[in-house]
């Protein structure tokens, strides 16, 4: 989208069921693993590009030894510099003994990161600092094996002051309030209560210590702890754990908020964020790879054997359209044709907009994100054009002038390269005018493509947040291209609200359309409405969060759609521009209409999935209402 907004996080999960010499001898490599782990993580760039992180747990080690490993970086190039450090310790190993080249089982000792668990992610910095301690995995150090946790994960929970206080009553004093480390620390603490419940009932049947430390790692109850621990979680997520000894897991929220897709075989088990990473990192099939359940967790022990566990009952299902329209790589079977499907429902809006002049008209799409959408614009804009063709052919007569025939049949939707983003091009400038004025240039035009004066120029983006680039660089540049009217196309839908489950829109006061409302209350003379839904998110403060609802729904109540719509393009044009400036967003029913398994719209609607989101939505106008430039969660 031309508004960069940060976003969702990618997760990658490997469970080896075999041991190494199987990888080194069927596929060449006792470093099967790590090389399967870092496809499935650069398949997921688009996911996160604040940081990323790896870990590796090693079977059955011998004490004294490393089992676990761990690296993370807020680089550029984070994936890249990550995997470069890991084969360089194992380049080590290999120099310091070269016979371990072909001993994988002296070298899973000798090395690091030759483990048969693996997890890797990538982190979009929605919430804290792009600081290294805030990349995942984050790690639950023990001297007792079964006691270790190490988890990453794509979430963010609604409820973390609910979570840390409960951590403070059972006598935790937690070293930081993030939603992190508050469900780092509550599955840790559960954990802990497992391995002592297991501990104290066989030291009764008279085992010894190390007899109770095998017993625990084959009959810990991954389920239970998961149960205990989640029951008190309000957000979306998809959280990836492995345990000390070998047991893993991957949960997903009851909702079905945040992706999450898994596959097994005899070699392996594996999850990720999105299915087309492991469709291309394991050369699958689209039904072979399979959608997590919401509220449930794919769980694996230490022996490899795996099930798909409830663990909270689901809720309906409100899975995350933003994925669909933009998040998700363009490549999944399912989106493509899902965006194909948002660029086909905008065009009746679009021809109303352009007087059904498509002869007269250029569409193009920015940014690249956008492309597919595009597709589908274009193809309903060439259906559109078939019923025209078929019109004139009819006027003609029975004994067409074959000039004109052709004339007709050449009739076709313009689609032109209308702007190119310059990659290289960085506002490092931090004084506004001088910044602005970068910003204007981040994008090169293709001159010529247009006939000025003469035509309309539609362009599509996948969605308009806050509008700031499309006001300070996007509009200006398509300007010069001195079109007779610009159409701005929105594939998404007007983003009314907040979202609090892991995407960068925590701030109402800087989504377009809230401004368009709130301008439009003040110019109908209805500022009441303001101070009505404020006083009334103000009595809902220190209300228990499942009694609180959206109040901010009331500020859009008085106007249309399209009223809102017509006021967000008054706002972000800017004065010099001499075009027509239109604005055309998809409805809501166009957008259920192409992505039905995905209903989650909450950014567009203000229907929250969890009653967590109805708390963000009312604390979101509080700061906003009272001048407090800061997040809602």
């Amino acid at each position: 989208m031309s508004d960069a907004i940060k976003h969702e996080c990618g997760l990658a999960f490997i469970r080896l069921r075999k041991p190494l010499a199987h990888y080194q001898e069927r596929h060449g490599s006792a470093l099967y693993g790590l090389t399967k782990l870092y496809l499935l993580m650069e398949k997921q760039h688009n996911r996160g590009q604040d940081g990323a992180g790896v870990a590796t747990i090693k079977l059955d080690p011998p004490p004294g030894t490393a089992f676990i490993d761990r690296e993370r970086s807020t680089s550029k190039d984070a994936i890249q510099l990550i995997f470069d450090r890991i084969h360089r310790g194992i380049g080590a190993a290999l120099t310091a003994d070269p016979t371990l080249a072909t001993d994988s089982e002296r070298l899973k000792h000798a090395a690091p990161y030759v483990g048969e668990l693996l997890l890797g992610h990538l982190r979009y910095a929605t919430f804290g600092r792009d600081e290294l301690e805030n990349c995942h995995p984050r790690r639950r150090l023990s001297n007792w094996i079964t006691r270790n946790l190490v988890v990453a994960g794509n979430f963010n929970m609604t409820n973390v002051d609910e979570l840390f206080n409960l951590l403070v009553s059972i006598g935790q004093v937690p070293k930081e309030r993030s939603d992190t480390m508050t469900v780092l620390e509550k599955i840790g603490h559960y954990l802990d209560m497992e391995n002592e419940r297991l501990r104290g009932l066989h030291h009764q049947l008279g085992y010894t210590d190390r007899q109770i430390t095998a017993i625990i790692e084959e009959k810990l109850d991954v389920k239970s702890i998961l149960r205990q621990s989640a029951i008190d979680f309000d957000g979306g997520y998809a959280l990836a754990g492995l345990i000390g000894h070998g047991d893993a897991f991957i949960l997903r929220d009851p909702a079905g908020i945040r992706p999450c897709f898994w596959y097994a075989d005899d070699e392996i088990v594996v999850a990720a964020s999105e299915r087309p990473a492991i469709q291309t990192a394991f050369n699958l099939k689209v039904d072979q790879v399979h959608e997590l359940t919401p509220g449930c967790a794919l769980i694996v022990k230490k022996d490899g054997n795996f099930a798909v566990e409830e663990i909270l009952p689901p809720l309906e299902k409100r899975a995350c359209s933003f994925e669909r329209i933009y998040f998700s790589r363009g490549s999944d079977k399912d989106v493509y044709r899902e965006r194909i499907a948002l660029g086909r429902s905008v065009c009746p809006a679009i021809l109303k907009e352009i007087d059904h002049d498509l002869e007269n008209t250029v569409f193009s799409f920015i940014p690249n994100t956008a492309e597919v959408s595009c597709y589908g614009m274009l193809k309903e804009m060439e259906d559109e054009l078939d019923r025209v063709k078929e019109r004139r052919i009819l006027e003609l007569g029975p004994s067409p002038d074959p000039a004109k025939l052709r004339a007709i049949l050449a009739l076709r939707p313009r689609l032109e390269k209308v702007a190119v983003k310059d990659a290289k091009l960085r506002t490092f400038i931090t004084n506004d005018t001088d910044r602005n004025d970068l910003v204007a240039h981040v994008y090169d035009i293709t001159y010529g493509t247009v006939r000025p004066g003469l035509d309309n120029l539609v362009v599509i983006d996948d969605s308009i947040v806050r509008g700031t680039t499309l006001k300070q660089s996007i509009l200006k540049m398509l300007d010069r291209l001195e079109p007779r009217k610009i159409v701005v196309v929105s594939s998404a839908p007007q983003i009314r609200y907040p979202d609090g489950y892991g995407i960068d829109m925590a701030k109402l006061g800087d989504l377009a359309a809230f401004q368009a409302a709130i301008s439009l209350l003040k110019e109908t003379k209805q500022e009441n409405i303001i101070d009505d839904v404020y006083d009334r998110c103000m009595a809902m403060v220190d209300k228990p969060i499942a009694e609180q609802h959206n109040a901010v729904k009331d500020i859009y109540r008085p106007f249309t759609a399209e009223q809102i719509s017509a006021r967000i393009g008054e706002l972000l044009t800017p004065p010099e521009i001499k075009a027509e400036v239109a604005i055309v967003y998809q409805s809501i029913e166009g957008l259920h209409a192409a992505c039905p398994g995905h209903t989650g719209d909450w950014y567009f609607t203000g229907d929250y999935p969890t009653p967590g989101g109805n708390r963000v939505v009312n604390r979101a106008f509080i700061n906003w209402r009272e001048g407090k430039n800061v997040r809602a969660y």
